[in-house]
């Protein structure tokens, strides 16, 4: 197995144009969660561009109908749908499962929220949580014939945020601890990477690769709405080597763009990546790279068995 690090010749300021250049994704099928606004809008965008039939799965259904029709007009790419899902709920994965058909190539799970104060889903799982991880691996995993059809890439988004800290395995839904919004937060983007390492280990015969991503500091999405702008954590402009690189949309949907998209990454999978190159290591009061936690291997089987778990528990 190559374990050298995986360079492209992209960076911080790429965009998600630049990335899909020269891409023919014609007779691809590709799914993109949260795709009404913000880098998932543009990600879908920018695979619709290279001739890939997408799906909006989309909490409101009729803003994705006016996403769908703007992007199939900027692309003429008429292919552009519309699929209603609400990732807290289960029996709305359930009922998007049930309805795909056919083969799919392309999965980017990019929808999530970050910092809400305390929310509970009806079976009391914290949101954050159920959102960001269990709704996109009940989808995820609901959808491995489909994703092992044809040999498929999963592409997580997840966040430098992770590095705050790891899975609470003993008290993912903070039952007993007290609730901290980065706190949960940080868990569900390390559960987004760890996700990706479980897939690599036990779908690499059916030809899936998935890999993570940390999109950027993107100020200007909707996700920041229940945050304290003077709560996140500032850094340097885009190319500069510690901090949080500052994007516009464009540059920060280029990763996930790369990841689900580019000749480059054929084979790769169980990695995690920013500024369209693979990370290094985190480095102490360095708010970038990966943390050891979030590539370990039996902290994904544990994240696995977690997460099966849960998802099996009588609906409420």
């Amino acid at each position: 197995m190559n374990t050298e690090p995986i360079r492209t010749p992209y960076g911080a300021t790429t965009t998600a144009d630049e990335v899909i250049a020269g891409v023919d994704l014609t007779g691809r099928r590709a799914i993109v969660t949260g795709s009404t606004s913000g880098i998932g809008l543009e990600t879908a965008r920018a695979l619709a561009s290279a001739g890939a039939e997408v799906t909006l799965a989309v909490r409101n259904v009729e803003a994705g109908r006016e996403v769908a029709r703007r992007i199939s007009q900027d692309t003429a790419n008429p292919q552009v749908s519309v699929a209603g899902l609400e990732l807290a709920d289960r029996r709305s994965v359930r009922s998007f499962v049930a309805g795909w058909q056919g083969p799919l190539h392309i999965l980017v799970n990019n929808a999530g929220i970050m910092a809400t104060p305390l929310r509970r889903t009806a079976e009391g799982w914290e949101s954050q949580f159920a959102t960001n991880h269990l709704g996109h691996f009940g989808l995820t995993t609901g959808l491995y014939d489909a994703l092992a059809a044809e040999g498929a890439r999963v592409v997580n988004v997840s966040s430098v945020g992770h590095i705050t800290g790891g899975v609470l395995f003993e008290d993912p839904n903070f039952d007993q601890h007290p609730y901290d919004p980065w706190a949960a937060y940080s868990q569900s983007k390390t559960a987004n990477i760890l996700f990706a390492v479980g897939i690599a280990r036990r779908w690499a015969d059916a030809g899936i690769t998935a890999n993570a991503l940390n999109p950027g500091r993107i100020t200007s999405t909707g996700l920041i709405g229940h945050v304290d702008p003077s709560a996140i954590p500032s850094g340097p402009t885009p190319g500069q080597d510690s901090g949080v690189s500052v994007k516009d949309i464009p540059q920060g949907a280029a990763t996930s763009v790369l990841l689900a998209a580019s000749p480059q990454l054929d084979g790769v999978s169980g990695r995690y990546f920013e500024d369209c190159q693979e990370a290094g290591p985190v480095r102490p009061g360095v708010r970038r790279g990966v943390a050891p936690y979030a590539l370990d291997p039996r902290d994904a089987d544990r994240l696995w068995e977690l997460s099966e778990q849960l998802l099996a528990t009588p609906l409420p």
